[in-house]
């Protein structure tokens, strides 16, 4: 399977699914709730698709150009930057900009639940310190374990800072809309880890056996890329979150007290 066939398969076409159904039910009067209503929720995921393809690039860059991964060069267009195929730069913004329009129709279709927001300094803490250990565990991977423990090492240092800044600073925010959230991260993250886990048994690319845990899901997915595709998954979801929710604004102080009224 060429890779650009897997972007308009996978990416594609479920993207433009869930862009015309948000924007059917959009037509239709099933808006986003007013509390997540802060920001421009299409402009916020656009945002978070451009900060995906800068984030993600020199760390995609090392991980190809050290063999932790590899594509089949027969099955790409030929266009590379860096290491990377265009392809690749592609699936960056792809797989973010189809999680976050999945959020928003999500948000539409299963709106959180009516309650009060309640901060929770406890929860932000509890949380933050767990991301960090995870971090550390990361660090430990790469630092003391075994060449096994690369990718997954590698994984965890990049994946989870920009986790912990943003459980830090809204880990009760994203509880209060935990409906919309765990609706799109987990079926999201299944979903994209089924997809790869195709895209790998074809050849389109390949995991290190030596840089990775040999550890796999249904015989072909490594352990490894469904951490992947969780801790990506949950970095679009968190963010799109705390970016449109109107608690964020509140305290960050990002929004002036007549607009937080009518919003």
């Amino acid at each position: 399977m060429a890779y650009f066939q897997f972007l308009a398969g996978f990416i594609g076409f479920p993207a433009l699914f869930f862009t015309t159904l948000n924007l059917t039910l959009k037509g239709k009067g099933r808006m986003l709730p007013c509390s997540l209503r802060a920001w421009p929720s299409h402009a916020v995921v656009g945002g978070h698709a451009l900060l995906a393809l800068l984030y993600t690039t020199p760390w995609d860059n090392y991980l190809i150009a050290n063999r932790v991964w590899w594509y089949d060069p027969a099955l790409v267009m030929g266009t590379t930057f860096g290491y990377v195929p265009i392809e690749e730069y592609l699936f960056f913004i792809g797989q973010t900009f189809l999680v976050g329009i999945a959020l928003l129709t999500t948000a539409r279709l299963a709106p959180p639940l009516d309650r009060p927001f309640l901060p929770r300094i406890r929860l932000r803490l509890w949380s933050t310190f767990l991301a960090v250990s995870i971090w550390i565990c990361g660090i430990f991977l790469l630092g003391f374990g075994n060449v096994s423990g690369t990718y997954l090492g590698l994984e965890l240092v990049w994946g989870m800072i920009p986790l912990s800044v943003q459980l830090g600073f809204g880990a009760d925010i994203i509880w209060h809309y935990r409906r919309p959230v765990f609706w799109t991260l987990l079926p999201a993250t299944a979903y994209l880890s089924l997809a790869d886990a195709l895209a790998i048994k074809s050849g389109t690319w390949t995991i290190s056996p030596e840089q990775s845990l040999g550890i796999t899901l249904g015989g072909i997915l490594p352990l490894e890329e469904f951490v992947f595709f969780f801790l990506t998954t949950a970095m679009v979801v968190f963010g799109v979150i705390l970016v449109i929710a109107r608690q964020s604004h509140d305290r960050a102080g990002w929004i002036p007290a007549k607009l937080r009224s009518s919003t």
